[in-house]
């Protein structure tokens, strides 16, 4: 059985002194327990190609970004000897169906089971199969959240009185195939032209300028695409132009980095420490800067990533974690509660979790409303208050995030809930729709035709008034 089930298990498994060796010296490691030793072994050997790559070489992030594997064809000859030729073809005939492109380093690649990769986490979340594919619901978009109708500026979101969404990149360390921005991040695919969303550069300046004449704003989210393909300079050209508006008082720099490539924090120093100069100033300035992170199973943890929060925290960068629902990945107790304590274990505060957006072409990572909160009244509980997410719903249409129990109404046969957002789009209603999957023959039926469609949607939206 492969020794990294859970994210970490067994006290059989021991720190590697060679990757041991490899890290920084001085740095924040949690007193050592049976039940958080992350996975530290040379996972990567099982793959051919990376058989004689030694640790010093794979935990450098320039290696990692030169060696990422960017098209179905570089994967199948990575990965050929290990994997069916149906289950290579399953691949090729997912992605041809796929709305994001494929990006994904050989840390990732190298963390999932090849041995079961049709059962494997971090296999559902990055590689689409065909064979898996469901029915989209009718009502699913490629922008769900609509995002270009809340935007004043190139690459600026501003929805909430007080916060906007920074936009700053296009581009991701890796691929996510539910990516609520399939529509811009990442190359075009057989499926989707990408929108061009913000670019670094004079293409950055009307949206400072948007800021820094709006004095409700106080909080940027960073984002993109990912804060993690920002260089160093960037990071610092963002963060002190925004430090200097009065207003402006706290800021986000979102990346699922630390879930897929965290030797970046060892070994690209300049990044770190730009991250980190940010912070003292802000903290300085009675302001706050964070990073929020990206983990959805226990399995993306492991010894590389403890340490890489391991100086995170002894800088004092606080980290907080969004999290996805996701079927087949975390939709089980088990495996939310094995996140959620490891994140908390590690200083890092589960801050959101989210329900899958309707996003087109991931159906089957999809949950219903019903099935997600009976995953959150299971979870709660189990650790501290603190460190248990809020479970989200990020409305369709613009509405914002909700406490995914707080619909004003919601019918389980038809599989769809009405919220309401007064604070910021008043007197609007907005429906999140559970997968077709999770519905009756007979429900199905009625959304898919055009006509009962129609009927069903004015039965609701009448019902939930």
């Amino acid at each position: 059985m492969p020794n990294n089930i859970m994210g970490c298990d067994t006290a059989a498994i021991q720190l590697n002194p060679v990757i041991a060796s490899s890290f920084n010296a001085h740095y924040y490691e949690p007193i050592p327990s049976s039940r958080y030793l992350f996975r530290s072994d040379e996972f990567w050997r099982g793959l051919d190609r990376w058989k004689d790559i030694d640790a010093e070489l794979f935990l450098n992030h320039l290696w990692q970004e030169k060696n990422a594997i960017t098209s179905v064809a570089a994967l199948g000859d990575l990965i050929k000897n290990r994997i069916s030729t149906a289950f290579l073809r399953d691949i090729e005939e997912g992605h041809q169906l796929a709305p994001m492109s494929i990006r994904l380093t050989p840390y990732v690649l190298s963390l999932i089971d090849w041995d079961n990769p049709f059962l494997d986490p971090l296999r559902r979340q990055f590689l689409p199969l065909a064979s898996e594919k469901l029915v989209d619901h009718p009502m699913l978009k490629l922008d769900p959240m609509g995002e270009q109708n809340d935007s004043p500026a190139p690459g600026l979101t501003h929805r909430y009185p007080d916060r906007v969404l920074f936009l700053a990149t296009n581009v991701c360390p890796v691929y996510c195939r539910y990516c609520t921005r399939s529509y811009a991040v990442g190359l075009d695919t057989d499926v989707v032209t990408k929108q061009k969303i913000n670019a670094p550069g004079e293409r950055w300046e009307p949206a400072f300028r948007y800021i820094e004449a709006n004095s409700s704003v106080e909080d940027v989210v960073i984002s993109g695409g990912d804060a993690y393909r920002l260089k160093a300079r960037q990071i610092t050209e963002i963060g002190e132009r925004l430090l200097d508006i009065p207003h402006v008082r706290r800021m986000r720099f979102a990346t699922k980095g630390l879930a897929v490539l965290p030797m970046k924090v060892q070994s690209d120093h300049d990044w770190t420490d730009a991250i980190s100069r940010l912070s003292d100033r802000a903290r300085k300035m009675g302001k706050s800067i964070a990073i929020h992170t990206h983990f959805n199973h226990p399995n993306e943890i492991t010894a590389i990533t403890a340490k890489a929060l391991g100086i995170l925290y002894e800088r004092g960068v606080e980290v907080r974690n969004q999290a996805v629902i996701l079927r087949g990945v975390n939709n089980s107790k088990q495996a939310m509660h094995r996140l959620n304590e490891c994140l908390a274990y590690l200083n890092v505060r589960p801050y959101y979790c989210f329900q899958g957006d309707m996003i087109q072409g991931v159906e089957t990572l999809r949950t219903s409303i019903c099935d997600s909160i009976e995953l959150e009244k299971a979870t709660r509980g189990l650790i501290a208050g603190h460190n248990t997410p809020h479970f989200i719903v990020d409305l369709p249409g613009g509405g914002g995030k909700r406490d995914i129990h707080s619909y004003d109404y919601y019918d389980k046969q038809l599989g769809v809930a009405v919220y309401r957002a007064p604070a910021v789009k008043k007197d609007k209603l907005f429906l999140y729709c559970d997968p077709l999957h999770a519905l009756s023959p007979e429900s199905q039926a009625l959304w898919i035709n055009p006509e009962s469609r129609v009927q069903l949607l004015d039965d609701v939206l009448k019902s939930a008034k």
